[in-house]
C-alpha cells in the first residue's frame, strides 16, 4: 500500500469515528446543536485524529480505546477554528470551502457552539477514560489533551495571537512569533502524538521525543500555512487567502520573506524527522506524513 492510499484509509476511518461520537439531541430546541454538527461535517484533513490513532497503534494500542480521544482532539481543533473565524478575531467568512459558522448561524451562535464543542470534547474524553482497560494511561492521555488545549497551549496561543495582531508585535520579535505558533498550532499536534502513545502505555522518554517531533512539525506546518495564505487562492485552500495581510498580522513571511520562510519550513521539517527517527516504534508512516504535510499545497 502506498503512503497516499494508507493516509486516505486512515483519514476515512478517522472521519467515521468523529461522526460516530457526535452528540445526539433528541428534542433539543435551538440551533446550537445544528451549528456544532455543521462545523464538524464541513470536513477537513483530520490530521490530529489520524496522528493520535497512528501513534496509539504504533505502541500497541487498540482503535476501540483510541476512538474517543481521536474524536475529542478533532472537536477541540474545530472549536478553535470556529472562534478564529469570528469577527472579533480573524473575521473570515469561509472555512473548508463553506460559510464559516458565524456566517451561517450568526456571531453569538459562533461563540456558543465553539464553547459547546470544546466542552463536549472533554465529555467524550471522560467516557474514554471510564471505559479504558488501563485507566491510568487513559487519564494521562486526557491530561495531555487538556494541557495542550488550554492556557499553556492552543487557547494561550490564540490569546497571544489576538493581543499582538495588527502590527503591535515588534517586527524583529521572532521569538514571540515562534511562541505564538508553538502554542496555537504545534500544541495540538504535540498532543495528538503524545496522547496516542500515552494511551497505549509508552514511556516518558518516548512521549518526550514525540513532543519534540510535534513541536517542530507544527512550526513547519504553520509557516507553510502562512506561505499558502500569501501565495495560494481561495478555491485551492477552501478559505480566504491574504487573511493575515488583511488583519495586519506579522507572520514569518512578512518577517523573512517567502524564500526565508520556506527555508525555515525545511529546517523544522528536518528537525521533526530527526526526532521521529529516534523513536522505538514503527514510525515510517509518521515520517512520511511529516514530509507530506510540510510540503503541502492546500
Amino acid at each position: 500500500m502506498t503512503f497516499e492510499e494508507e493516509l486516505r484509509l486512515r483519514t476515512e476511518n478517522a472521519e467515521k469515528i468523529i461522526l460516530k461520537w457526535l452528540p445526539v439531541f433528541p428534542g433539543y430546541r435551538g440551533s446550537m446543536a445544528e451549528a456544532m454538527k455543521y462545523s464538524i461535517e464541513a470536513g477537513g484533513k483530520r490530521l490530529r485524529p489520524v496522528m493520535l490513532g497512528m501513534m496509539n497503534e504504533a505502541y500497541g494500542g487498540t482503535e476501540e480505546e483510541a476512538g474517543p480521544f481521536m474524536a475529542a482532539i478533532e472537536y477541540i481543533h474545530t472549536s478553535s477554528l470556529i472562534h478564529d473565524d469570528l469577527p472579533a478575531i480573524d473575521n473570515d467568512e469561509l472555512r473548508r470551502g463553506k460559510p464559516a459558522v458565524h456566517s451561517r448561524f450568526g456571531e453569538a451562535m459562533g461563540v456558543l457552539s465553539g464553547d459547546a464543542l470544546l466542552n463536549y470534547a472533554y465529555e467524550v474524553m471522560l467516557k474514554g477514560v471510564a471505559s479504558a482497560r488501563d485507566r491510568s494511561s487513559a487519564a494521562a492521555a486526557a491530561g495531555i489533551l487538556a494541557d495542550k488545549s488550554g492556557l499553556y497551549g492552543m487557547l494561550g496561543g490564540q490569546g497571544l495571537d489576538v493581543e499582538y495582531e495588527k502590527g503591535r508585535l515588534r517586527v524583529d520579535d521572532r521569538e514571540m512569533l515562534e511562541e505564538i505558533c508553538v502554542r496555537k498550532t504545534s500544541a495540538l499536534i504535540e498532543a495528538s502524538l503524545m496522547a496516542g502513545a500515552a494511551l497505549a502505555g509508552a514511556d516518558k522518554e518516548e512521549i518526550r521525543l514525540l513532543e519534540q517531533t510535534g513541536r517542530a512539525t507544527g512550526l513547519a506546518f504553520q509557516i507553510r500555512d502562512d506561505i499558502l495564505d500569501a501565495t495560494s487562492t481561495d478555491e485551492t485552500l477552501g478559505k480566504p487567502v491574504h487573511s493575515d495581510e488583511k488583519n495586519g498580522k506579522l507572520t514569518f513571511c512578512s518577517l523573512l520573506g517567502i524564500d526565508g520562510a520556506q527555508e525555515l519550513v525545511h529546517r523544522y521539517t528536518e528537525e521533526a524527522v530527526s526526532c521521529c527517527e529516534k523513536l522505538n516504534c514503527r514510525n515510517g508512516m509518521l515520517k512520511e506524513l511529516i514530509l507530506y504535510l510540510c510540503d503541502r499545497r492546500s
